[in-house]
């Protein structure tokens, strides 16, 4: 007998093939099969916004070689990924092989491991319709928005430009947070800082002004600074009280698709497109050493919590063996997934716990190696026991000031000897103090006031963008990525370091949107578009009905911004820069054209004259010199190269410092994280220092 397995990549079908053996013949659809027309709208709105699919152009080919395979088979299994996109592709598949949707022939893998792929084929279902006409619902209105709301931005700002669901929610994010920053008024304010030893040791510990009179301290002014130092400069710091307690630091949960990003984007400076591409990688399976084929990971998709008995109790098997009963906590725990979680998978887990990091390490690249490990580290730590901490606080007067004192010491490192969770912004180190008594006398050894001002809240990351994301139920864990990967290449958004801030452009298309489109750029009507998807999928809402909703106000939202916006035209602002025109002297501005920014000379069209944005380095070139630049690839990574070029073909991917070799004085170059080093790449010279050191 003939079995015919379908899945999306080489890769998955090589992994599953291997655990399948020579019964079944297992083929990649590479993706989708059928789409809407690229050319056209594609959706008849007057019958039920009937989705006029065709075979996509390009994949002739594999469609006649699917057609093929299938032709010969007896049975024929669909199992592309598990989410609402795989069931959708499986779907197509069935339509164009003219197989019965009644049959049970579509089968899931939370997981590509033997026993995963083996539970998959052992129970397979039919086709999920209602997970088939959510995808579909979402993939229509994005068409709807996309075709009839580019148009309108064609005429009232500039060809080429394109509008969408979710992504003009996040451009909006992001363009009220830089209308935040530059509304923002910045205050003084100050604070006290005392450095004091206690009687019965040498060691010098901190303490800050807390209250005046009993009262909060708040000091506004130098001049009300210098007089409660004043009145300090006589006081005896006493030890009013001391409170000791023990504190239980219990590890983050596993990672779901926006937390794996997140912590992605912190700690490996991995973009979320970087991160799920390695994370795909894994899922489908890589070729280890010793064992063939094997999928790490569970699927990477999801935004459940849940865990498996099995898995709880093979990580607890590792965690007792490597590092003692005392590692485990009492009972295995649960997380709790949030309100509105799918849960249709497991929590992103390594597919075989005790399959460390450093085992697989030779079999993967340097992005799946890191990936790996951060999530067999995140997973183990979430199963272990809780880190203790002595915690200490100490209250101590000074006249009518009070200063608190406060630190830690480790009592059980728990699951702190593995991993802790990354924070956007990390907290000052918490020191351990001397011992301390009531009614301590202490010894003061500086008072120092210390002048600050208010900050404006920081620009988004990408890890902190997809945090709003989801903190709004905007999106899925399969669209954060792909939307952020959309708002930077269609340049409504621009990185600035780590950072994302709006383009000229994007400002103006936002406030342009929320002047005539509000519910589009509205982040509780785009959540309520996803709940209501969700609803699609789980069988209680009709996904035509849900689409007229939809239509029937939009419809009329576009035809009131025709008229509203008759005969007029917005400008998008010239950004001006320092770069002279040569030409006639006028100061360039950027531009944004088919193939990104370049800058323009004002004066056109008298003056045509228009350059390559070039971002210059401190650093100069090893071989010849000259300057060196900041280039992009043409898959848009960035690399350094020579100013030089093409006399000058000087190129490397480590960022140039303003450190200079010493023995040659080349400018030297930094290679890997903070645990990295410097390099001089001037041939034969060799050198090379630690940043440690």
């Amino acid at each position: 007998m003939s079995n015919l397995v379908i899945v999306e990549s080489p890769a998955k079908a090589k992994t599953i093939q291997k655990y399948l053996g020579g019964d079944y013949d297992v083929i990649a659809s590479m993706g989708h099969v059928r789409d809407l027309p690229k050319s056209k709208f594609g959706v008849d709105v007057e019958h039920d916004f009937a989705p006029q699919y065709m075979d996509m152009k390009g994949k002739e080919d594999v469609i006649k070689d699917l057609k093929k395979h299938a032709k010969k088979a007896d049975k024929i299994y669909l199992a592309t990924d598990p989410d609402r996109e795989g069931e959708a592709i499986s779907w197509h598949l069935a339509q164009m092989l003219n197989l019965n949707m009644e049959d049970n022939n579509r089968v899931a893998f939370n997981e590509i491991t033997q026993a995963g792929v083996r539970n998959g084929m052992s129970h397979p279902h039919k086709i999920d319709v209602d997970l088939v006409n959510a995808q579909q619902a979402r993939r229509i209105l994005d068409r709807i928005v996309g075709y009839q709301l580019s148009p309108f931005l064609w005429k009232k700002v500039k060809r080429g430009l394109s509008a969408g669901r979710v992504q003009s929610v996040a451009v909006r994010l992001v363009v009220d947070r830089e209308n935040e920053i530059r509304a923002f008024k910045t205050q003084e304010y100050w604070s006290i800082d005392a450095k004091l030893t206690a009687p019965s040791s040498r060691k010098v510990f901190a303490a800050k002004l807390a209250t005046i009179d009993g009262q909060k301290a708040e000091l506004a002014t130098k001049e009300q600074t210098d007089g409660i130092l004043q009145t300090l400069e006589q006081a005896q710091f006493t030890v009013a009280g001391v409170k000791k307690r023990v504190t239980n630091k219990q590890p983050a949960p596993p990672f779901i698709t926006s937390t794996l990003q997140q912590d992605a984007s912190r700690r490996l400076g991995f973009q979320a497109k970087r991160t799920m591409k390695a994370a795909q990688e894994l899922y489908e399976g890589v070729e280890i050493e010793g064992m063939g084929a094997v999928g790490l990971i569970t699927y990477m998709r999801t935004d459940s919590l849940r865990i498996s008995d099995e898995a709880k109790a093979a990580a607890a098997a590792y965690i007792e063996q490597t590092y003692g009963k005392q590692y485990l906590p009492p009972t295995p725990r649960v997380f709790k997934s949030k309100k509105n979680a799918q849960d249709a998978h497991e929590a992103i887990r390594p597919s075989m716990p005790d399959l460390t990091p450093e085992r697989v390490k030779n079999s993967l690249t340097t992005d799946q190696f890191k990936l790996y490990k951060l999530i067999w580290e995140r997973f183990i730590a979430s199963q272990m026991a809780n880190a203790q901490l002595n915690t200490v606080s100490a209250d101590i007067t000074a006249g009518n000031c009070g200063f608190k004192a406060s630190g830690y010491s480790v009592k059980f490192e728990g699951f702190t000897v593995l991993y802790e969770e990354s924070k956007d912004a990390d907290a000052e180190d918490n020191k351990v103090l001397p011992p301390l008594e009531q009614g301590d006398l202490l010894k003061v050894k500086s008072l120092d006031g210390n002048q600050h001002f208010t900050q404006p809240p920081a620009r988004y990351s990408e890890a902190t963008l997809i945090k709003a994301l989801e903190e709004n139920g905007i999106g899925r864990p399969s669209t954060y990525a792909p939307t952020i990967t959309t708002i930077l290449s269609r340049l409504y958004v621009e990185r600035d370091g780590k950072q994302l801030r709006p383009t000229a452009l994007g400002e103006v298309i936002t406030e342009l949107m929320k002047e005539h489109f509000k519910h589009i750029v509205d982040a509780k009507f785009t959540a309520k578009m996803e709940t209501d998807l969700d609803r699609v999928e789980h069988g209680d809402c009709d996904w035509v009905s849900m689409l007229h909703g939809f239509y029937d106000d939009f419809e009329k939202t576009l035809s009131k911004a025709e008229v509203a916006m008759e005969g007029k035209r917005v400008k998008v602002p010239d950004e001006e820069t320092d770069v002279v025109c040569e030409l006639c002297g006028k100061k360039m501005v950027i531009k944004i054209g088919r193939f990104g920014k370049f800058l323009a000379c004002p004066g056109f069209p008298e003056c045509r004259n228009t350059k390559k944005i070039v971002q210059e380095t401190k650093g100069t070139c090893p071989l010849c010199g000259k300057k060196i630049v900041l280039k992009k690839s043409k898959k848009g990574r960035s690399f350094y190269g020579c100013d030089n070029y093409p006399n000058c073909n000087f190129m490397t991917w480590s960022t140039p410092v303003e450190d200079t070799c010493p023995k040659c004085g080349c400018t030297l170059f930094k290679k890997g994280g903070r645990s990295g080093k410097l390099v001089c790449e001037k041939p034969g010279c060799g050198f090379e220092r630690s940043l440690k050191e």
